[in-house]
C-alpha cells in the first residue's frame, strides 16, 4: 500500500477529531444531570462531575488518533472503521438515554452494547495496527468502570 499523501492524511485525522468529538455534541441537546442525577442514590465511590470532562477529551484525542492510524492502513471502508463508528454511536447514545429520558436500565443496556463493540473495535485495530489498540485500551478500561457504575445506579435506585 502506497503511504498517505500528508495533506490528505492530516484533512482525514482533522475530520476524524471533529466526528469523534462530534458524538458527545449530542449531549447538549439533552438536559445535563441536574436535579434528577443529584437526586440518585450514588456510591461513595462516583467521580465528582468535575472529572467527567478531562478524562473524556482525553480518551476522544485518543480514540480519533486510533482511528487515524487505523485509516491510514485500511481506507474509510473497512471492518475496523465500521466498528469504530458503530461504537462511536452507541457511545452517542448513552447520554439522551440516561440524561434524556432518565432511563437507567436502558443506559445499561447501551453501555453493555457499547462495551462489546469497543471489544469487537480494539480487536480488529489490533489486527491492523497495535499501536491504535493500545489507544484504545484507556477508553475500554473508562467504560467498563461507566458500565459499573451504571449498574450500580441501577441498583441503588430501582424503576
Amino acid at each position: 500500500m502506497n503511504p498517505p499523501n500528508p495533506s490528505r492524511s492530516i484533512a482525514a485525522y482533522a475530520a476524524l477529531l471533529a466526528l469523534t468529538f462530534a458524538a458527545p455534541a449530542v449531549a447538549a441537546f439533552f438536559p445535563g444531570p441536574g436535579e434528577w442525577y443529584a437526586g440518585l442514590t450514588k456510591p461513595a465511590w462516583n467521580p465528582p462531575g468535575w472529572v467527567f470532562g478531562p478524562v473524556w477529551t482525553l480518551l476522544y484525542l485518543l480514540m480519533a488518533t486510533a482511528a487515524w492510524r487505523v485509516w491510514r492502513r485500511t481506507g474509510l471502508v473497512s471492518r475496523p472503521m465500521t466498528l469504530y463508528f458503530l461504537q462511536l454511536a452507541l457511545n452517542a447514545a448513552w447520554t439522551p438515554v440516561f440524561f434524556g429520558a432518565r432511563a437507567i436500565t436502558p443506559a445499561l443496556i447501551v453501555l453493555l452494547v457499547l462495551f462489546a463493540a469497543i471489544v469487537a473495535t480494539l480487536d480488529a485495530f489490533r489486527r491492523v495496527d497495535r499501536a491504535a489498540a493500545w489507544l484504545l485500551a484507556p477508553y475500554l478500561a473508562w467504560s467498563g468502570f461507566a458500565t459499573f457504575l451504571n449498574f450500580t445506579l441501577w441498583r441503588l435506585n430501582p424503576p
